[in-house]
């Protein structure tokens, strides 16, 4: 049986962002979304990002998570850093291996089990057969959902497929768990359930945990909270 510390092997690391700009370009016009972000986040805190619809949210996350690229500024995740110099291969192995992903639309195979949901991103691991079913049971278990793991998303509720969501988020023992909306499709118990989970795994495993949302109660469980406005962020400071 697979233990919560073979799980949780790696520890989170401490992220650093400084003059961070971010653009789109469409046709010929120019949309600038990040205007010169400056924070600092600590392994084993949740970070929570508040603030309007279309202020940066998403794409904050996004380039903290090597999914879109840098225009100008620096991330650095312990002693990587996130840049121009990184090639898509290397985004694409920091993205498989350093970063879990949280989405408000839970983003499981229609087709599969929920075990099987886990299992597949495992294949690329070079973990065994029996390796690979163990942890994913494993997973499921800290969720509360190892006995659902023969269900497809559609026989699961939406607070059961988020959980799902999460457990497919910590296959590879991520640094980083970025988590756009995570309560945004369900009610106000799971909800709770849902941000209880994503804080333990900063409080009780050390990751680094970033939240945007735009829920008042998950905020209010954030060690640390930074308001966001127009792509610029104010100092974070403790959740009320």
């Amino acid at each position: 049986m697979t233990s919560t510390k073979e799980l949780f092997s790696r520890q989170g690391m401490n992220v650093s962002v400084q003059g961070l700009f971010k653009e789109y370009r469409i046709a010929e016009m120019t949309y600038p979304v990040l205007n010169g972000i400056d924070c600092e986040i600590k392994k084993g805190e949740v970070a929570i990002v508040q603030g309007p619809s279309g202020c940066g949210k998403s794409t904050f996350l996004n380039m903290l998570g090597g999914i879109d690229r840098i225009d100008k500024g620096t991330v650095h995740v312990g002693e990587r850093e996130l840049g121009q110099q990184m090639t898509e291969r290397d985004l694409s192995k920091y993205r498989l291996w350093d970063v879990g992903f949280v989405f408000q639309a839970f983003n499981l195979i229609p087709g599969l089990t929920a075990l099987e949901n886990l299992l597949l991103p495992m294949t690329m691991t070079g973990k065994g057969p029996a390796e690979r079913v163990e942890r994913a049971g494993a997973l499921l278990q800290l969720v509360g959902m190892r006995e659902k793991a023969s269900k497809r998303p559609d026989e699961l509720s939406g607070g059961e497929q988020q959980r799902v969501a999460i457990s497919l988020a910590l296959v590879n023992d991520p640094l980083l768990i970025l988590a756009d909306e995570p309560t945004g499709n369900l009610d106000s118990t799971n909800s709770a359930i849902v941000s209880d989970l994503l804080c333990s795994l900063a409080h009780d495993y050390d990751k680094t945990i970033v939240i945007a949302t735009h829920d008042p109660a998950v905020g209010a469980k954030g060690d640390v909270v930074f308001r966001m406005r127009d792509g610029i962020i104010s100092n974070g400071g403790k959740a009320s």
